[in-house]
Order: C-alpha cells, then structure tokens, then sequence
C-alpha cells in the first residue's frame, strides 16, 4: 500500500508553499488507494513555537485534507511527534557506531571553528567535517577505544556522526527529476544524535519513515540537497528507501527567488493559510481563510502550481483533482506565486454559491445586518465581487446616504433635464405603495414617467445614480433602490437636489 506522510516543525506558521506539499501527498494518496500520515518534526527543541502544531492540524482540516494517521488521529505508530519518540532514536544511532558506519566525535565548538578558520586559510574549498578532515580532530575514529570509553564514562560531551565513504557515488531515481548522482566527498559526516541526546533531522526522518512503513516520500526542492546523505542512510540501515519526489520550488510573482514573508507583504497578499499571532511579539500574519479566500479555491490555486492535467479545465473538485492527478505531470521548474490567479478561482467559488450560502457568511460577521437586507446585498453584488466581506463593504452608501457628490460626474451630467428628471421621479416613486416598492415595480414606473416628460431616460440616469450613491457607477440600480426603500430614496432626491442646486 502507497503510504505517504507530510511532516512539518512547529516553528510557526504553516506556510501556504507547506500546504502545497501537504495537498500532493493527499492527491496522490488518494488516487493510489494509500494512506495520508502527518508527522510532527520537532527534535530542535530550540526553534518550537507554542500554538505552532494546532496551527499546522486546523489549516490542513481548513483545506480538507484528512490525515488517515498520525498526530491528532492516532495509529499503529504513535506516537507521531518526534519529541515523544527521542529514547528510541539513540539505539539506532549505537547500532551504526557498533558497525562501525557512525562515531562518537567529542569535538568542542572552540575546535570546530578552529578547523574551519585552519580550512579557509588553507584555500580549502570544502571546510567541513568530512572523510578527510575526521582524521585531524578528536573522535572515536582517531581515539583509542580506551580513551573513548573514558571519555564517555567521565560525562565528556559528543554527538553521534555519519562515516560518510570517501569515494563513491550515490544514484537514485526521482520521480519529478530522474536521475541524480552526487559523489560521497561532497557530503560531509553529518551529526546524527546531538549532545542533549535528541535525533537530527536527517536520522529522526529516516528512522521514523522506516518504521511508519512510507513508500513515497514527496516533499519540496529544498531537500534535494540531504536526499544523497539520506540514501547513505539508507544503504547503512540496510533498509529499502522510499521513492522520492522533489517538488518545484514557489516563486516570487516576479519569478526571481523564492516566495518569502515579505512578498507578501510587498504584494498585499498573504501566505499562511490561516491568521496568525506570534505569541511573542503578538505580530499578526494575514491568513488567506480571514481575507476572505474559500478552501476550495486555495485547493484549486495550489493544486496548479507546479502541476497540470494536460488539458483545458482549470476548475477542479477536490475528488476531481484525486481522479487527474499523477505525480509524473508535475513541473520540474519553479511556480509562480500569481495572487491575481487564486483571486480569480475565489471569485469563481463565490459565483456558484448559494444567496443563502453567503448571506449566512456575511451575517457571521456583520451582526447588525438582518438576513432579509444580506440576502438583497448578495443579490446586489454577487457578481462585482471577489471576497465575500466585499459584498458590504464595496456599498458603504447602501448604509449611510452620500453627502459629497463626484465634481466630474456633476459636472457633465447635472443639467437642466437632470434637475427636471428627478422632480419625476421623485412623483412616480412616491405613487409607488411600500409593499411593491420592488426594482422591477420601481423601473416599469419610472422609465414610463420620464418617456411621458419628454425626457430620455439613458441620458438622465448616471445623474440619478449620482443623487442615490454620491458615485457615477455601481451595481444595479433599481435593486439598489429596493434595498433603500421608498422612504430613503426620497430624502436622498430632495437633499441631493438641495446641494447641487
């Protein structure tokens, strides 16, 4: 069984190009028959952030990503956070220095940085801690087993590290990028377990993907560089590794580097899937739920970045996307971040909602509203809009009556018909009863009564909008009116008419 995991460190804020990674290993998992696993990774202990893994389990549930295993659900493996799981690390790392594929090194941080200083001097172009390098500095390699075991007896500090080989080369097959070769000397002997005792990265992993049975491990380009060290792994365990899939990297809009924090501030977008505080600055993060974004089109908008189902439809269902998606039509080359994209899958998803679906939205946060009033809003600007909020907050003159008029739309159109037009008006909407104070009752009674002045509606109309909204364009302008009410409508001709004559 295809069995696939998304693992994530608690160092804040999950980052929409996570998300992105997540919702491959979903896609895939699905399409596969296979099982989604979600793993928490906090062996640094250092860069943990409270509220960072609830964050991580309520943006996925946003999304729809269902975790069939791991942190939160539970299963066969548990636990599925790796600061849980520390003990069991330190046996695996015992193993490979008893078969002699890792060593005790008991170097002090004052010698590291005199090697690397000793390295750069020397011109040396690879200064790190490696096949060559190991035979200058105080490890059980170089250390008699006495003095090893004295040392360790004595409580003296020192990390578990890799004997990477010296010479040989490392092949494997990815998915996305086929073949990769990288040589063992360009790989340097890598701590396994730290002098606190907790896992790296790169052991914790491997263990950890070992023991949870993965079979694909799809994960971003930033990892291609470990994934050579990480088959040396492998290969040490004497353990089958899983098939890999590096994902192309998320661009800036631009397409020059990799989309960070600050593009988004840059570009007024967010890049968290959710609002987030920092519990130490209490800094806020805009979430794309909170601008208003629907999962479905984050879903949508993400699925297309870096993949593609070689054909024209571009609006998928999450079980659509399942059904289309494969990993060999992934991009090798970087996605651009293209916000004005998303924004257009958002606006798509609110179309095709119900009036109740978003009148329900609205009132959420907009409690003063009444539904009747919301479901008429909807109706109004449905599709003027992208984000729902923009619904009310797109009309501010639906909920307090202008008291400036556009000077460029007054001058050009409050003439001598306009003044007349709304005394018309303003007679035929008050011969109109309340309870049939509707748009379509208020047109069939204005448009006739203007064609009986002599005047022509097209021609009077932007100034009738005018007195209505202080604007010269906006959304319908019968409905609008509807909305106001027959008693509005009129204080608005008569004030309007006051200050512009």
């Amino acid at each position: 069984m295809v069995r696939v995991r998304f693992a994530p460190s608690p160092t804040g804020p999950l980052h929409i190009g996570g998300v992105r990674t997540a919702l491959y290993n979903y896609l895939f998992a699905r399409k596969m028959g296979g099982k989604m696993l979600l793993r928490i990774e906090d062996t640094d202990q250092t860069r943990y952030v409270p509220g960072a893994e609830d964050y991580i389990l309520e943006a996925l549930k946003w999304v729809g990503i269902e975790i069939d295993e791991g942190q939160g659900v539970g299963g066969p493996h548990a636990p599925y956070r790796q600061s849980e799981r520390k003990d069991m690390y330190r046996q695996y790392a015992e193993q490979l220095v008893s078969e002699g594929k890792a060593y005790y090194a008991f170097d002090t941080a004052e010698e590291l940085d005199a090697l690397r200083k000793q390295l750069e001097e020397a011109k040396v172009d690879n200064t790190s801690y490696n096949a060559v390098t190991r035979m200058q500095m105080k490890n059980s390699i170089t250390l008699s087993k006495e003095d090893v075991d004295a040392r360790i007896a004595n409580g003296d500090a020192y990390v578990i590290r890799l004997k990477v080989p010296l010479k040989e080369e490392i092949r494997f097959k990815d998915i996305i990028r086929d073949w990769v070769v990288v040589h063992s000397s360009t790989i340097d002997d890598k701590v396994l377990l730290k002098s606190d005792g907790m896992p790296t990265y790169h052991l914790a992993n491997i263990v950890d993907d070992h023991l949870m049975e993965v079979t694909h491990v799809i994960r971003g380009e930033e990892w291609l560089p470990s994934a050579p060290l990480h088959i040396l792994l492998y290969k040490a365990f004497g353990w089958k590794a899983p098939e890999f899939a590096h994902l192309p990297l998320l661009l800036k809009p631009e397409g020059n580097g990799k989309l960070s924090k600050r593009d988004g501030l840059l570009g007024n977008f967010p890049i968290f899937p959710l609002e987030w505080k920092d519990p130490f600055t209490d800094e806020i993060a805009r979430g794309f739920k909170q601008d208003g974004y629907f999962p479905e089109a984050v879903v949508n908008f993400l699925a297309f970045l870096g993949w593609n189902p070689g054909t024209e439809q571009e609006i998928f269902s999450m079980d659509e996307l399942i059904d289309s998606f494969t990993l060999d039509k992934i991009h090798k080359a970087g996605a651009r971040f293209m916000v004005d994209k998303a924004k257009w899958f958002n606006q798509h998803y609110l179309k095709v909602k119900s009036d109740e679906e978003l009148a329900s939205l609205i009132t959420t946060t907009n409690t003063d509203l009444s539904h009747h009033l919301t479901i008429k809003l909807v109706r109004l600007m449905k599709d003027r809009v992208t984000f729902p909020q923009e619904i009310v907050s797109e009309v501010p003159f639906i909920f307090e009556a202008p008291t400036t008029y556009d000077e460029e739309i007054v001058k050009s159109k409050w003439n001598d018909d306009a003044r007349k037009a709304m005394g018309v008006i303003k007679d035929s909407i008050q011969a109109i009863e309340n309870e049939s104070f509707t748009s379509q009752n208020i047109h069939d009674t204005i448009f006739p009564a203007l064609e009986s002045a002599g005047i022509k509606a097209g021609k009077v109309m932007q100034a009738f909008r005018l007195v209505i909204t202080g604007v010269g364009k906006g959304p319908d302008l019968m409905l609008t009116l509807e909305i106001l009410g027959k008693e509005d409508v009129t204080k608005r001709i008569e004030n309007a008419i006051l200050v512009l004559n």
